[in-house]
């Protein structure tokens, strides 16, 4: 028994051992493995860390674009309302121009009419009531005669590449 009992201490010794050293084997993987958990969980994080990071600057870039676009718009409106008021600035003073046209003629017309109408009356007055033909035709005095003139309506010279002209009766 003697001899038995050293060689059951001596298993049991070399059991103890090698629990000793598959425990700790096992606290190494085991250690491993949360330094390895851990490592990925920060990857993780830091992935999505970016992945919000690169969205954020997407969106920020997006809304910059918005930005920049509507300033680029409302620019080029307030451009087109600024030639569009200076379009019709010159409109209305080339308007002002032909209708003031438009009345010279029609009082020199009218300035003709009565004209022709005293010296009809004078001529009846002094030498009775004449006979006239059906059909007459009337030359235009000189001063009465259409005339090309250049016309712009700030008074600035006429580009060459630009024809305005308009008939008026001097």
């Amino acid at each position: 028994m003697r001899i038995s009992v050293p060689e059951e201490v001596e298993k049991a010794s070399r059991v103890l051992t090698q629990r000793d050293r598959l425990l700790a084997q096992a606290n190494e993987e085991a250690a491993r493995l949360v330094d390895l958990a851990r490592e990925k969980g920060e990857n993780l994080i830091q992935r999505d860390a970016i992945v919000q990071a690169a969205q954020n600057r997407a969106a920020n870039i997006i809304e910059q674009a918005r930005q920049d676009a509507e300033a680029i718009r409302s620019d080029a409106d307030n451009y087109v309302l600024e030639v569009l008021n200076e379009l019709e600035g010159h409109l209305l003073k080339t308007l002002t121009v032909v209708r003031n046209g438009i009345n010279k003629i029609q009082q020199d017309r009218q300035a003709m009419r009565e004209r022709a109408e005293t010296a009809v009356q004078d001529a009846t007055a002094k030498f009775g009531n004449p006979v006239m033909p059906v059909a007459t035709q009337v030359t235009l005095p000189a001063a009465l005669q259409p005339v090309e003139v250049e016309v712009d309506p700030k008074g600035d010279e006429i580009p060459d590449s630009v024809s305005a002209k308009m008939l008026i009766y001097s």
